[in-house]
């Protein structure tokens, strides 16, 4: 990822210095026009904007050292799109701003194979002003989405969209293991089939995300006393030899806001178990 966002800077015609743990993995970058560092303390003193991505915040803590003392980063905005969790985000701004230096903290939803196209965004959360200094410079990598002031921002709603993302690959998943069990073309029933179905089915969640802000979830289609009636997914599942370990978890939250008296609801109110207001 770190080179997809470098070779983004440098199609964009930024000027572009390039430092990385492991000697070598630079090499394109370098033939591409980068200049290439020979120590984080080097990279840091090259450029007003710091963008820092590796594995977790608890090697950027170590390169944040590595980089110098307050002198160093006075006056510098470090843009980290570094994968971790809210806690880590706030916590590295308050480090980042002790050194003098402004924070933005980023998630990327893209696989390095689209940066710098249409698909892909960024979500940034922490200084606004960096933000809109450097707004162009990061609009190289993907759309940019500002979620706020707050550090822990972007950090939460990478991984909510993540949990969506997984929601759907697991549903894929038991999906096509049931279609196999048959003998049956996965490919097939996933481009004619799934993909129709589930872009239908994606309409319905703007409505289930207004029932969830408001709390409310009457429902004038299929109440979920009536979709948990029968395991049918379960047991033909089990019947095919197919796992429904996948399936069992949310078709037992079901099952229990029905038993706690909403059975007259939609599936939206399952979010109620999950984490209450």
């Amino acid at each position: 990822m770190g080179r997809a966002l470098a070779g983004a800077l440098l199609a964009a015609g930024h000027r572009v210095t390039v430092w990385n743990r492991t000697p070598g993995r630079a090499a394109e970058l370098l033939e591409r026009g980068a200049r290439g560092a020979a120590s984080v303390a080097e990279a840091v003193a090259a450029s007003e904007v710091v963008l820092v991505c590796i594995l977790d915040y608890a090697d950027v803590g170590t390169l944040v050292e590595q980089g110098g003392g307050r002198a160093a980063w006075q006056g510098r905005t470090v843009v980290n799109v570094t994968n971790g969790s809210p806690e880590e985000a706030r916590a590295m701004a308050e480090r980042v701003a002790g050194l003098g230096a402004a924070y933005l903290d980023g998630g990327i939803m893209a696989v390095p194979e689209i940066i710098a196209t249409p698909g892909a965004f960024v979500l940034y959360s922490g200084a606004p002003d960096a933000f809109e200094a450097h707004r162009e410079l990061l609009d190289s990598f993907a759309r940019s989405v500002f979620l706020g002031t707050e550090p822990g921002r972007a950090a939460l709603h990478d991984l909510a969209l993540l949990s969506g993302m997984y929601g759907m690959f697991g549903g894929f998943a038991h999906a096509a293991a049931l279609v196999r069990s048959e003998g049956g073309s996965v490919a097939e029933f996933t481009t004619t089939l799934l993909l129709p179905w589930l872009t239908a089915m994606a309409d319905a969640l703007p409505p289930m995300a207004a029932q969830v802000d408001a709390g409310d979830y009457a429902v004038t289609g299929s109440p979920l006393a009536m979709q948990v009636a029968h395991d049918s997914i379960g047991d033909v599942s089990r019947a095919q030899g197919v796992s429904p370990e996948l399936f069992t978890p949310v078709f037992a939250l079901m099952r229990r806001r029905v038993a706690d008296g909403h059975g007259s609801e939609g599936f939206a109110g399952v979010v109620e178990l999950l984490a209450r207001r």
